[in-house]
């Protein structure tokens, strides 16, 4: 079967200055799917991100994206950032309602399609009661949704998401987590960066980083032992009786926040390594 894809890297290299953040790789992201893109700190997850969104330019290779071909821009990027200033008079639905401002015409006026939109992603982000709001009165959680909402508002075919399940409440996970799940359904290809194991594991496909893409593919692919020593390496990989476990500075639980699901996951070589046959 012929596989459509959203996303295509072929020998990229991307630098800032005479630093690598991504050294030759070559991959490709099946569209309409759920991508974990997922690697120690300072792996180049959001230095892909940015690439795949047109921000940084190839040092060498390629990269074609399906949502910018012809000049085009299907793409809807959430950065991970929930801070705001205090000071800053804007609701909730005025945040969520500027997804909408690329597309509107030259006239600049709302149409009631783009109402429409917004109504939709304000719902299925589980934020239409905080409509009202002041963003700088919510929480960070809350706030995240509302990033992610707008995002969703946004005309796009192609949905970057930095971090979007990382330090927030469980409840707040659970609505983005449900909401990306809709965007799937919806035809949308997603991308998301993680640091959970689990997270990727789940995912349709998965974008394995350090400093390179060591692996993509399908998650059972790609997180394999040998693939996560060659990423993460044996100082914070571990394998026990319960599987692997990433002993990763960025994995540390925050007060009141959402702990990641689980650090550990199974794959067929631990459990292998880690019960031996006899």
């Amino acid at each position: 079967m012929h596989v459509i894809n959203a996303v295509e890297g072929r020998d990229l290299v991307i630098r800032y200055g005479d630093h690598t953040a991504l050294d030759r790789s070559t991959f490709s992201i099946p569209a309409g799917t759920i991508t974990a893109i997922i690697g120690p700190n300072g792996s180049g997850k959001s230095t892909l991100l940015n690439a795949i969104a047109g921000l940084v330019d190839p040092a060498a290779g390629t990269i074609d994206v399906s949502a910018r071909d012809g000049g085009s821009s299907r793409i809807s990027y959430v950065l991970q950032t929930t801070k705001v200033n205090d000071s800053l008079p804007v609701s909730v639905r005025e945040v969520v309602t500027m997804g909408r401002y690329a597309g509107l015409g030259a006239y600049g006026w709302l149409t009631g399609e783009d109402r429409q939109e917004v109504d939709a992603a304000m719902e299925r982000t589980g934020i239409t009661d905080l409509g009202s709001r002041q963003l700088h009165e919510l929480s960070g959680g809350q706030r995240q949704r509302v990033f992610v909402a707008q995002g969703m508002a946004q005309s796009h075919d192609l949905l970057l998401l930095d971090e979007p399940l990382t330090g927030i409440d469980l409840t707040t996970a659970q609505a983005i987590d449900e909401a990306i799940h809709e965007e799937r359904q919806r035809g949308c290809t997603v991308l998301l960066t993680t640091h959970d194991l689990s997270e990727a594991q789940v995912a349709d496909h998965v974008v394995l980083l350090a400093g390179r893409v060591v692996a993509s593919g399908p998650p059972q692919h790609v997180l394999t032992l040998e693939n996560l020593k060659a990423a993460y390496g044996p100082a914070v990989l571990h394998v026990g009786e319960d599987g692997l476990f990433v002993d990763d500075a960025a994995h540390a639980p925050v007060d009141e926040r959402r702990v990641h699901l689980q650090r550990s996951i199974h794959t067929e070589s631990s459990q292998t390594e880690a019960h031996p046959e006899t």
